[in-house]
């Protein structure tokens, strides 16, 4: 099959109720604007379908996006180097969520553009007479995916760009009118994907090309998300203000059940998807685009004109992929000695295009609670060595310094490759020198002795050096042989969405009520990831080979009873970082209950004792604002737009 490259991008369509004017590219051809007739062409519903395959990178590896998904969970917390765009989403009282400094914004850029190019093509496509249902049902995928996550994020978002709800929109227009989130589901999330997943195909028509098994995991998704949002248990506020009622009359147990099915329609008939041999495989950079994968927005090393952007320097903007550089601390000023005695020093890790190296901006940490408590087994479970860097090991060599030899934590040698940091993976029995008396770690890690690598134990975890996010890290095959170009985006796809996450659904779903198949039970589902998490083939940080199948072990630990609790926390040691936890703390309403403590050590160099810090997330923060850019574009008097806003935001 054949790749899909794409170019398009700045918005695909110019939707007038976001921007009056704007460009945009699909290959070659520059166009300022999608015509109805130009979509009643088979080359214009095909440029059409492949722009919506390319708005996906103005998203996905975008990482202030990133920063919106996560940073305020009880996965991640401002690192030393962030900004207000971090600081603000932590909630801990070092700044403000805004409509104006929201990173969601980045969210509602993309989508609503994308969303008129889909309408435009489900509309017109009819009349080309040579476009099968099953292409135009990839722009019903993307139709209803985007407004999936607008719902999600903002609660009820506009069903009518201009020329009527769900019309493809060609006119300026600087009015809005929000509809309410049960009108969003039932008027464009389940319709356009019920139809996807009968149009669909079980092979996607190219490499990465939406599939019926694709369809079925977000039908299964919305289906569940709108299940939690009926019931409330919580009595978190919506708007624009509704009941909690559906609209065909089905109860919050309805959809629980349909959110069980299908997912376990999809499990059972996964047509060219399934599930990968270990989790290590799953992220290995070079094992990208396997069949785990349903969803990625894609980038590749081959040529910059289809990547992107460049592949030697990016400055932190859509569509490169740069999201891993906010989870990654700089980890380039660790220093080694050239002599025993330490008389001289050279930088002994370089910065690398290698998945476990990469640009560090800084941004974002993980919290000591995610380390310590989420991945307390390290032992049995491979996810946590999967997930994380935590050695970082010499490449001077590969920076031209010439010495084969250089000196390290109790003046032991260290050669190229070996240990010269370690975060340990539990509190060791003998307390870390972090004095540096002797041994000078530039960046504030101790010393155990017989050790030649610096070693920080995981109360010591900051907000300066931390663990670095392994599973998103770079990777390219044209270095070299030296360091390559670690300061361009991500050649890598982003993964969006996986095959994995259709047994957490149906286990979310059999929690809540839904009446299960034989061997189906949420325990036996999550227990077919956990089992798959304790096959180990390999010891990343350790970088030996390590196979171990600890299945077992894994599964006789799971309990007999399965909570929200515990799927919530598998959850996160399946897909910590990836972006999925602000929504799985929203959709269960336990965003608050999780994350409104962490700890975490300070930001200086010789900080190595855990503070605790307090969030104050408030039941209207389950929304996000509307974007300040959206408010300022309509042409709405001032009680409008108050009305539009979200409450708690203005």
């Amino acid at each position: 099959m054949k790749n899909i490259h794409i170019t398009v991008l700045i918005g695909i369509i110019c939707t007038s109720i976001l921007f009056g004017s704007c460009n945009s590219i699909l290959e070659e051809e520059p166009r300022n604007i999608f015509t109805p007739d130009y979509f009643k062409t088979e080359k214009g519903v095909v440029g059409g379908v492949t722009a919506l395959y390319g708005h996906l990178r103005w998203i996905y590896g975008n990482g202030y996006y990133l920063n919106a998904c996560l940073t305020g969970t009880d996965e991640y917390t401002y690192a030393q180097a962030a900004d207000a765009n971090f600081r603000d989403m932590d909630l801990s009282g070092v700044g403000t969520v805004t409509p104006s400094g929201s990173r969601a914004d980045v969210l509602w850029n993309a989508a609503f553009p994308a969303i008129n190019t889909a309408s435009g093509i489900i509309e017109n496509a009819e009349e080309v007479g040579t476009v099968s249902d099953a292409l135009v049902a990839e722009a019903r995928f993307f139709r209803a995916f985007d407004y999936f996550m607008l719902v999600q994020t903002f609660g009820g978002v506009p069903l009518d760009l201009g020329a009527g709800e769900l019309k493809f929109n060609t006119s300026t227009f600087r009015g809005s009118v929000r509809n309410t989130v049960p009108e969003v589901y039932t008027k464009a999330v389940f319709p356009d994907l019920k139809q996807a997943v009968d149009d669909l195909p079980e092979v996607g028509r190219v490499t990465g090309g939406v599939t019926k098994t694709l369809a079925r995991l977000y039908l299964a998704k919305a289906y569940l998300t709108y299940a939690w949002w009926l019931e409330n248990p919580d009595n978190i506020p919506t708007y624009p203000a509704t009941a909690r009622t559906d609209p065909d009359g089905h109860s919050a147990q309805y959809y629980f059940q349909q959110a069980y099915d299908v997912a376990v329609e999809a499990i059972d008939n996964p047509g060219s998807h399934g599930l990968q041999e270990t989790y290590y495989d799953v992220n290995l950079a070079p094992n990208d685009r396997n069949n785990e994968i349903l969803l990625y927005a894609d980038h590749t090393e081959e040529s910059e004109y289809f990547n992107g952007g460049s592949h030697s320097w990016g400055n932190g903007g859509s569509p490169d992929n740069f999201a891993v550089w906010m989870v990654t601390w700089d980890y380039t000023f660790l220093e080694s000695a050239t002599a025993a005695n330490w008389s001289s020093v050279v930088r002994s890790v370089q910065r690398q295009a290698a998945q476990a190296y990469g640009r560090p901006w800084t941004r974002m940490a993980p919290t000591q609670n995610a380390i310590i408590q989420t991945f307390a087994d390290k032992t049995n479970d491979s996810r946590y060595d999967g997930t994380f860097v935590t050695t970082w090991r010499g490449n001077w060599d590969k920076a031209g310094v010439a010495n084969t030899v250089l000196y390290n934590a109790n003046g032991m040698p260290v050669h190229p490759g070996d240990a010269i940091l370690s975060i340990l993976d539990e509190e060791p029995a003998q307390s870390v020198d972090y004095s540096n008396t002797t041994y000078k770690s530039n960046v504030g890690a101790g010393v155990l002795p017989g050790r030649s690598d610096f070693v920080i134990a995981p109360s010591a975890i900051s907000r300066r050096k931390y663990p670095n996010l392994w599973k998103l890290g770079i990777y390219r095959t044209n270095d070299g042989g030296g360091l390559g170009q670690p300061n361009g985006g991500s050649t890598r796809p982003f993964n969006i969405a996986k095959f994995s996450e259709l047994y957490f659904i149906a286990a979310e779903a059999a929690v809540k009520g839904a009446a299960v198949q034989a061997g189906k039970s949420a325990r036996d589902l999550i227990n077919v990831i956990r089992a798959r998490a304790g096959v180990w083939r390999w010891d990343n940080n350790g970088n030996i080979e390590k196979n171990e199948d600890l299945s077992a072990e894994m599964t006789s630990a799971t309990p007999a009873n399965i909570t929200i609790d515990y799927i919530l926390d598998e959850r996160s040691r399946e897909y910590f970082g990836e972006g999925y936890r602000w929504f799985d703390l929203v959709r269960t309403q336990t965003w608050q209950e999780r994350a409104k403590t962490y700890q975490i050590a300070g930001p200086n160099i010789e900080d190595h004792t855990p503070i605790t810090f307090n969030r104050d997330i408030q039941p209207f923060h389950y929304l996000r604002p509307i974007p300040q850019g959206q408010m300022d574009a309509m042409e709405l008097d001032g009680a409008e737009k108050a009305a539009y806003q979200n409450p708690g935001y203005d």
